[in-house]
C-alpha cells in the first residue's frame, strides 16, 4: 500500500506523507463531519443543539428558551435531526427533542463549551 500512496503523490517531501496517506480520514467521515459543523455553524442551530445536549425538550418550550418562533425552531431541528446531530422521541401528541448519543454529537458538545469558555451545567452541578 506505501508503494501505491507513493505512486499518487507526484512529490515527495518527507517520510510523515506515507503516515499522512494512510491514516486520511475516509470521504464518507469527511461528509459526516462536515454536514455536522455546517449545521452548528448557524448561531440559532448551535444554541438549540447546546440546549438539547443538557435536556430533553419540547418545540414550545425551546422556542421559548431561545426567543424563537416555534416554525422557526422546527426548522432548525429538522436540519439538526438529518446532520445526526438530535433524535425525537414521540411522548402523546408532543415529540421530544435531546442530542443524539453518539460520539460526534457527545465531541462536538464539549468543542463548543470549550471554544466558548461554557461550564457545562452537568459538571458545575456535580461540583
Amino acid at each position: 500500500m506505501t508503494d501505491t500512496i507513493k505512486k499518487c503523490l507526484p512529490h515527495s517531501h518527507s517520510d510523515n506523507e506515507t503516515w499522512l496517506m494512510e491514516n486520511m480520514p475516509d470521504i464518507q467521515t469527511v461528509t459526516t463531519v462536515a454536514e455536522a459543523m455546517k449545521q452548528l455553524g448557524d448561531p440559532s442551530r448551535l444554541r438549540i443543539f447546546w440546549l438539547l445536549c443538557h435536556c430533553e425538550e419540547c418545540v414550545i418550550n425551546i422556542a421559548a428558551a431561545t426567543e424563537m418562533s416555534s416554525p422557526a425552531v422546527s426548522h432548525h431541528l429538522r436540519l439538526l435531526k438529518s446532520a445526526g446531530l438530535i433524535v425525537s422521541n414521540r411522548n402523546g401528541k408532543e415529540m421530544y427533542y435531546k442530542a443524539a448519543d453518539t460520539e460526534i454529537a457527545e465531541k462536538l458538545h464539549h468543542t463548543i463549551e470549550e471554544i466558548a469558555m461554557i461550564s457545562c451545567p452537568e459538571k458545575h452541578h456535580h461540583s
